[in-house]
């Protein structure tokens, strides 16, 4: 990993214990972010807590038969803790007995997202109730401060591996490192895949060498999109529509690169990581899973890196500002995430932007929740005037 990679993920990770630390923190923020820090270090174990907490998780439905065969003292507990092994969860980790008598009672919020918790705290709260009928200030307090709890542990943990995980250098880590700074200046989003997939094939995994793959194919299709997007025109016979990301890159390297040498070996490798993933594609298509080794994930995420050098080496180019960070068409995690604000504040933005499909600094300072630091970052990323 890269020193900017490295900087990247401490920094995300150091936001996350900062948010815990705050006496204004939201601990569904923090959890955020120690997810997507463990996103960038393919932490599976740790992705799934997350999710989980969030209520985003696959598993939350058998979680919660788990929950109810607990409190029935049925017997079929054993097999509900089997199958969610089965399915990856690890009992110790996604699911402790801590973690069940925490949210054994519906007065605590259950398996419901973290956020939901919080804003059931916090109106509970602000209203100066003990509880809603259903929800009880001092079960959902439990509950934030456990998950807290982990998050602060977690987010420790990963700071401690990345500050203090040193490999040394070779050569391909020093062409690495370059294309994961540039890329990380000019579009962080497409430089945080191009990371996981070279995670990825460090696994033992043959499922995590297929993700490599099916990454790289994205992270092309998407680089294609952002340098030169669909056409209905076509150049020396090549069509450029949304298929086409190959020929697509060809058109972007004809018209920006000037030496006919770089731009001939950039298109061989262009042609090579194409063919290749292709090929790999029509693969896990029909189901071949057990052809792929990892020696061909290497192969591809190395072709991958060696392409973008090429590009990236000839051009001085700023693709978030032509991707654009829009304000206007940000989702609400995005808007929770960028801006550091709780889901209720997103939320109000969201209606505002709504009715009056306007969202300048003005408009900022009209929305309840507000203040002069989230106007400060709206204006820092995406350019609100």
């Amino acid at each position: 990993m890269s020193n900017k990679s490295i900087k990247e993920v401490e920094k995300i990770i150091l936001e996350s214990l900062n948010e815990l630390e705050s006496p204004k923190g939201f601990v569904e923020i923090a959890v955020r972010k120690l997810l997507r820090a463990a996103k960038i270090l393919n932490e599976k174990e740790i992705v799934d807590w997350c999710d989980i907490q969030l209520g985003n998780s696959e598993h939350i439905h058998e979680l919660k038969k788990l929950l109810r065969a607990f409190r029935e003292e049925k017997s079929n507990v054993e097999k509900i803790i089997q199958s969610l092994e089965e399915k990856g969860l690890n009992m110790d980790k996604h699911f402790p007995i801590e973690d069940l008598e925490i949210k054994i009672n519906d007065s605590s919020g259950g398996y419901k997202g973290i956020g939901f918790i919080e804003e059931r705290y916090n109106d509970l709260v602000r209203l100066k109730n003990g509880n809603d009928g259903t929800h009880y200030k001092n079960e959902l307090s439990k509950h934030l401060k456990y998950v807290a709890n982990k998050t602060y542990e977690f987010s420790t943990t990963l700071h401690s591996k990345v500050v203090l995980t040193e490999a040394p250098k070779t050569s391909f880590d020093v062409l690495k490192e370059a294309v994961d700074d540039k890329l990380l200046d000019i579009n962080p989003e497409l430089a945080e895949k191009l990371m996981v997939a070279f995670k990825r094939i460090s696994s033992e995994s043959n499922e995590e060498w297929s993700q490599a793959l099916t990454t790289c194919r994205r992270f092309i299709e998407e680089l294609a999109d952002t340098l030169y997007p669909p056409s209905p025109k076509e150049i020396n016979g090549r069509k450029l529509g949304v298929t086409q990301y190959i020929n697509r890159l060809w058109a972007f390297m004809d018209e920006n690169i000037a030496s006919s040498t770089n731009k001939e070996l950039a298109k061989a490798h262009v042609d090579i990581l194409g063919a290749y993933l292709q090929k790999i594609h029509k693969q896990t298509n029909k189901g071949v899973h057990s052809a792929l080794t990892r020696t061909e994930a290497v192969k591809s995420v190395f072709h991958t890196y060696l392409m973008v050098a090429d590009i990236l080496e000839y051009l001085e180019l700023d693709l978030e500002k032509k991707r654009g960070l829009d304000i206007m068409t940000a989702t609400l995690d995005e808007l929770q995430s960028f801006l550091n604000i709780s889901k209720n504040v997103a939320k109000e933005i969201v209606k505002y932007r709504a009715i009056n499909n306007s969202l300048t600094i003005k408009d900022l300072k009209e929305i309840k929740g507000v203040g002069d630091k989230t106007i400060k970052t709206a204006i820092e990323v995406y350019g609100v005037l």
